[in-house]
């Protein structure tokens, strides 16, 4: 259950009440010199004070950061530990007095993404205590329903990504997809194996070989009649709904183990999407979904094989691991038929981009959407889902090249993140950028106001990526 977030203008004295102020404190609370004493000292030490006085709790929050991206993202941590108090003392609901609304909406925003839980196969579900947060003053009704509708859609992809393989399979996955966007008013259409299969999508059909769950390729298309652009974004997302790596079998420990995981860039673009439309953003979005699981069952596919892909173009698999860029190549393939503005996709791709800059960004890289790619990072920073963009150099596609086929689905031991991204460049004639999520995706613990397990990362920076858009 998402917290939820309202305005409020109704008598909200006897209420856990959240200031930014000590002096706003002050005018509204009645506190005596020891109580506004140890606020006072404990604000200039943390930034955050609070004080329990029985009959409700007071929490002042401040922050003296003047740079507008660091002082958003520094509200959204203050948010954390907001969100960690009131559950710590069961506290349901909270006020926050707002005096600038950009403080106000970064501290809900923190403390509804801190607040996530994922308690569906729980026999005892112990749910926070925090359902509502109330803001009070100047503060536009829109930005609060926007926000609530946003967060909605990472709560979203977050739970596609908690969610097991034995639930969640490709089918389920596609079935899930359709059902968000009927509520949203979102085109959709599923294809399944024998179309799969007529349109020659040799990438994702390998991948399937091993598996006794037929693969999906999923279409959602938002069509606003208001949209600013003639030709659609096109969001893919990597569907792999488990990857045990095939018969290049991974380990167990901290690799197999995690690996439900490995559809986060679906659930990414589908909560992008969901976003989107939920916002009413007039922009025309096209979301491609591709999705399996990789198995090392029946007839999988083999290191050795050569597989040609959707566009002809024939590839030496030498890892069955590096399954997905096999299957986002078919779907970036795909795309061309929509004569796309820019294509953007997101996948769990590479160890090599999670190690390069851990879970504090996202590795990302283009060719020929260089100005896209700086305004893509630009938005980013805004929420904080920042883009690390490695070297596309030509050197690089050296290390794919095949002696017997036109390129091999792995490069060496160097730069395996660039290497994998020149794969995928194999299969677009269009302005693309792609974005490596391995790092941020999934954490094995909590990390500020990330949970552990699926983050919902790229919802919020594709969502507000398409939002300037509009502007």
């Amino acid at each position: 259950m998402q917290t939820l977030i309202q305005k409020t203008s109704s008598n909200t004295k006897n209420k856990t009440a959240v200031y930014f102020s000590l002096e706003n404190c002050q005018k509204n609370e009645s506190l005596d010199n020891a109580q506004l004493k140890y606020l006072k000292k404990t604000l200039s030490e943390n930034g955050f004070a609070a004080i329990n006085l029985i009959s409700k709790h007071i929490l002042i929050i401040s922050e003296k950061e003047r740079n507008s991206i660091k002082r958003k993202e520094l509200f959204r941590r203050k948010g954390k530990k907001l969100t960690d108090y009131c559950n710590q003392n069961k506290i349901t609901q909270v006020v926050l007095h707002a005096e600038n609304e950009t403080d106000a909406l970064c501290t809900a925003e923190g403390a509804v993404l801190s607040n996530y839980q994922f308690l569906k196969y729980k026999s005892e579900k112990k749910e926070n205590s925090l359902k509502e947060i109330l803001i009070k003053g100047k503060i536009n009704e829109s930005g609060i329903n926007e926000l609530n509708n946003t967060l909605s859609a990472v709560y979203f992809a977050r739970t596609l990504v908690n969610e097991p393989v034995n639930y969640l399979d490709a089918v389920r996955l596609a079935e899930e997809a359709k059902k968000m966007a009927k509520e949203h008013k979102i085109k959709a259409e599923v294809l399944t194996k024998s179309k799969i299969e007529s349109l020659k999508m040799g990438g994702l059909l390998a991948v399937n070989k091993g598996s006794e769950i037929p693969p999906t390729f999923t279409i959602l298309e938002y069509k606003p009649k208001n949209a600013k652009n003639k030709n659609p974004l096109i969001l893919v997302g990597k569907g792999v709904v488990y990857d045990t790596g095939g018969l290049s079998l991974k380990p167990t420990p901290n690799s197999m183990d995690l690996m439900k995981s490995d559809m986060g860039g679906a659930a990414a673009m589908l909560g992008a999407i969901k976003a989107i439309a939920s916002n009413n953003l007039p922009y025309y979005v096209i979301a491609l979904i591709p999705a399996t699981d990789n198995r090392p069952g029946k007839t999988a596919y083999a290191p050795g094989d050569i597989i040609e892909m959707h566009n002809g173009l024939k590839v030496e698999v030498l890892n069955t691991d590096a399954e997905g860029r096999m299957i986002l190549a078919d779907a970036l393939s795909y795309a061309q038929r929509y004569n796309p503005e820019l294509v953007i996709d997101a996948a769990t791709l590479t160890g090599a981009a999670a190690r390069a800059i851990g879970k504090y960004g996202i590795v990302g890289m283009t060719e020929k959407a260089t100005k896209e790619m700086k305004h893509l990072k630009n938005t980013g920073e805004e929420v904080y889902e920042r883009i690390a963009e490695m070297p596309f150099w030509d050197e690089y596609d050296e290390l794919i090249k095949s002696d017997i086929a036109d390129i091999k689905n792995i490069g060496g031991a160097e730069a395996g993140a660039i290497t994998a991204g020149k794969f995928l460049n194999h299969f677009t004639n269009y302005k693309w950028i792609h974005l490596d999520i391995a790092g941020p995706a999934y954490l094995t613990a909590p990390y500020q106001y990330h949970p552990k397990g699926g983050t919902g990362v790229g919802v919020r920076l594709i969502y507000n990526f398409v939002k300037s858009l509009c502007v």
